[in-house]
């Protein structure tokens, strides 16, 4: 399995399809991360999906047949939770993946988070080491966590 944002040509925002929820991860009391997979150019890629809990209510009523059992479920664990991050797994042959049938997501990319050194002047004998330190701010590539910026449903006549 490949990481989806290798995949990507760029960083432009983009769809996916045929998505599968593998875990679900309360960070804080605020934040959610859903890990999925998705087939992409006729492979399986995972990807993390960083979400607030209204987002990730909307993808549960979206999860078919077992939409009330998730949303059941995560209400529970929400309910009972004491340490943070909380793990939901569905990876098991009990709890297999959560498919999200005709669905369709806009996701972005997100970047890690950098540094800026405000000190430009005075380099002196470290100007060598800064211009390594500036191939490297060229070379910076997005995490393989998104943000969603629309779910779309086809609807089938």
């Amino acid at each position: 399995m490949e990481r989806l944002i290798d995949a990507l040509a760029d960083d432009a925002d983009f769809f996916v399809e045929h998505v599968q929820i593998t875990a679900i991860v309360f960070d804080t009391t605020d934040d959610v991360t859903v890990w999925a997979t998705t087939y992409f150019d006729n492979s399986l890629h995972f990807f993390h999906l960083g979400l607030q809990f209204p987002a990730l209510d909307l993808l549960l009523r979206l999860a078919g047949e077992r939409a009330e059992s998730l949303q059941e479920e995560v209400a529970e664990a929400l309910a009972t939770v004491t340490e943070w991050p909380c793990l939901l797994e569905y990876t098991t042959e009990e709890k297999p993946p959560v498919p999200l049938p005709n669905v369709a997501m806009k996701l972005a990319c997100t970047y890690p988070a950098t540094l800026v050194d405000e000190d430009d002047e005075g380099e002196g004998e470290e100007e060598e080491e800064g211009d390594e330190d500036e191939e490297d701010d060229d070379e910076i590539a997005p995490h393989n966590i998104f943000y969603l910026e629309g779910v779309y449903l086809r609807l089938e006549p």
